[in-house]
């Protein structure tokens, strides 16, 4: 299994997060088409991201990842919460904290704690359009299972739109922010980073990406716009995402002068 996250990483992240979060301003359209008009690869995360935390489905599988723990170790309630904060703090996931500690076997993990109800979830129609609007491929990469993934996407409304999904075992259970989640992810979809962008809820999800090239956008109530490795930030993705198909349409008409 992959190692930990380096010396001084939470120290940096730490620091990087530590002062209040200044608002998102709304990004320039010339920005936008400078950053985002060579992009042809769209790389969306899946929880808090496709979707607003607001709608507390993942906060199900918090749950149940602490109930989880509860059973096997015999923790109290508040004592299995914050292993399993420090676990997703220090190794990522708190599925790869139970591997690298426990031995804790994967599949059977994940298959309990995806047991949740998916009927806080509505279709959103704005961001199906949106979506089907960017030119090139769309892809989803999460920390979760792809068949839990499939089923988030269909309880949304956005069967059709994405030409892959890639989840925890498609990276052999190595988890984002990791280096090695995004070569095999990235490898095995054959995308190019320098044609692509990236929509993240977590920030620290998306300093790998950002040096290999990738536009990153977080995502968030709290996103931050100016962490070294966001080139935007926002807290409506369905709204951030609508401005970019007709703004990149019309980019080269504009720069030709059309």
């Amino acid at each position: 299994m992959d190692p930990p996250f380096p010396p001084r990483y939470h120290e940096r992240m730490s620091d990087a997060l530590s002062s209040p979060a200044p608002s998102a301003p709304v990004p320039d359209p010339a920005r936008l088409v400078a950053r985002l008009g060579h992009v042809r690869e769209w790389i969306f995360d899946l929880d808090n991201t496709l979707y607003p935390a607001s709608n507390a489905l993942f906060a199900q599988i918090e749950e149940r990842m602490a109930a989880y723990m509860m059973r096997v170790f015999g923790l109290r309630r508040s004592d299995a919460q914050k292993l399993r904060r420090e676990y997703w703090r220090d190794h990522g996931t708190t599925l790869a904290g139970l591997m690298r500690n426990h031995r804790t076997d994967p599949d059977a993990f994940l298959d309990e704690v995806h047991r949740i109800d998916f009927s806080v979830l509505r279709p959103d129609p704005r961001l199906r359009a949106a979506m089907l609007a960017l030119p090139g491929r769309r892809i989803v990469f999460t920390n979760g299972t792809s068949d839990y993934a499939r089923r988030v996407i269909a309880a949304l409304g956005l069967d059709g739109c994405f030409e892959a999904v890639y989840g925890i075992r498609e990276a052999f259970y190595t988890p984002k922010p990791l280096p090695a989640a995004y070569q095999r992810i990235f490898g095995a979809d054959g995308l190019n980073p320098r044609r692509a962008a990236m929509f993240e809820d977590d920030p620290r999800n998306l300093e790998v990406p950002h040096a290999l090239g990738v536009a990153c956008v977080l995502v968030g109530p709290e996103a931050r716009p100016d962490l070294p490795h966001v080139d935007f930030a926002t807290d409506d993705l369905a709204g951030f995402v609508s401005r970019l198909g007709p703004l990149l349409r019309a980019a080269p008409r504009l720069e030709s002068g059309a």
